[in-house]
C-alpha cells in the first residue's frame, strides 16, 4: 500500500548539538547537521524505513531544493512536491543531550503563489489514484488560510481516503472540522482548542470525545513523560513507554503518526495500535 503525506511547511534541520546550553552567553557546540525535515517529510521516511512505498508533497523552493531531492532518492520516496519561488525555510534545533532539552527556532518559510496552491490541490487529487492514506502534518506557510488542511481533507474523504492530521492552532481547529480519519495534537494543542485547561484524565478523555463528534475516528493526545492517550469511540487506552535513554525527542511525534497509520492499515484493535504508535515513537528518540 502507498501512502502520501503532505507538508505545506517544510524546513531543512539544523540540529546544533550543545551539551549544557545556555541563553545570553556563548556556546561551544559539539557538532552540526543539516537534513531534509519538516513532519510530513519525517513521516514519509519512518514510513520506508518501515518498508511501506511512500509519496511526498507540498512546498519546496526551488533555490535550496537540493538536500530534499537527495533525501527523496536515499530514501526511495517519490517527490511530488510542488516548486515555488525561494528558499525552503531554515529550522534550528539545539540538542542539550547533557540536559535531556531541545530548543527550537522555527522561522515562518515562503508565502505559495495562488498558482502553486492551485497544483498542489491537483497533485494530492493525483495521488489519491494510488494512496489510501494520507497524512497531513505540520504547521501553515504565510499566506496560506487556516482552512487549507480541511479543504484537502474534504477532497480525500470524497474519494473514499483515510486521513491522519498533525497541526496546530486554527489550523488544526479548522481540519478537525472536517472529519479527519485521526487526529493526534499534543496536551497543550488540546487544551488550545478546547479553550480551558485540562487537569486531569477525564478531562482530556471529555475534550477527545468533543472532537470525535466531528468525525474522526481516534483521537491521540501526546502528554510527554505521562504517555498519550488513545480514544475511540468505544474505548480509551493510555500507553505508558518506558523508560528508556532518550538521544533526541525531535521526530517522536511525527514517528507516532506512522506507527498510528500502519497500525490501522494492518487492522489493530486500540490497544495494539496504541503499542505500535508508541514502539515507533520510542524508535525516534533512542536513536541518534
Amino acid at each position: 500500500m502507498k501512502i502520501a503525506t503532505v507538508t505545506l511547511n517544510p524546513a531543512i534541520d539544523q540540529t546544533v548539538r550543545v551539551d549544557n546550553f545556555r541563553t545570553n552567553t556563548v556556546n561551544r557546540g559539539q557538532s552540526m547537521q543539516l537534513q531534509a525535515g519538516g513532519k510530513g517529510v519525517n513521516v514519509a521516511s519512518f514510513l520506508t524505513d518501515a518498508g511501506y512505498s511512500a509519496a511526498a508533497t507540498g512546498f519546496l523552493g526551488r533555490e535550496n531544493v537540493e538536500i530534499f531531492e537527495r533525501f527523496f532518492a536515499l530514501q526511495q520516496i517519490k517527490d511530488a512536491f510542488v516548486r515555488i519561488p525561494g528558499n525552503t525555510r531554515t529550522g534550528v534545533k539545539i540538542v542539550d543531550q547533557a540536559n535531556l532539552q531541545t530548543t527550537d527556532i522555527n522561522l515562518p518559510g515562503e508565502t505559495p503563489p495562488a498558482s502553486a496552491v492551485d497544483t498542489l490541490l491537483q497533485r494530492i487529487e493525483e495521488l489519491s489514484a494510488s494512496c489510501d492514506w494520507f497524512a497531513l502534518a505540520g504547521s501553515l506557510p504565510p499566506g496560506l488560510p487556516a482552512t487549507i488542511y480541511a479543504t484537502i481533507i474534504d477532497l480525500l474523504k470524497a474519494r473514499g481516503k483515510s486521513v491522519a492530521l498533525d497541526t496546530s492552532h486554527e489550523a488544526l481547529h479548522k481540519g478537525i472540522l472536517a472529519g479527519p480519519t485521526l487526529v493526534k495534537p499534543n496536551i497543550d494543542e488540546l487544551q488550545q482548542l478546547v479553550g480551558h485547561p485540562l487537569a486531569d484524565e477525564v478531562a482530556i478523555e471529555q475534550a477527545a470525545r468533543q472532537v470525535l463528534d466531528y468525525g474522526s475516528q481516534l483521537v491521540v493526545i501526546s502528554m510527554g513523560e505521562k504517555g498519550a492517550m488513545f480514544v475511540n469511540r468505544e474505548s480509551t487506552f493510555i500507553a505508558m513507554p518506558p523508560s528508556v535513554p532518550v538521544k533526541s525527542t525531535v521526530g517522536a511525534g511525527d514517528a507516532m503518526v506512522t506507527g498510528l497509520i500502519v497500525g490501522h492499515i494492518q487492522g489493530l484493535g486500540l490497544p495494539d495500535c496504541a503499542r505500535l504508535a508508541t514502539a515507533f515513537s520510542m524508535g525516534a528518540i533512542t536513536r541518534t
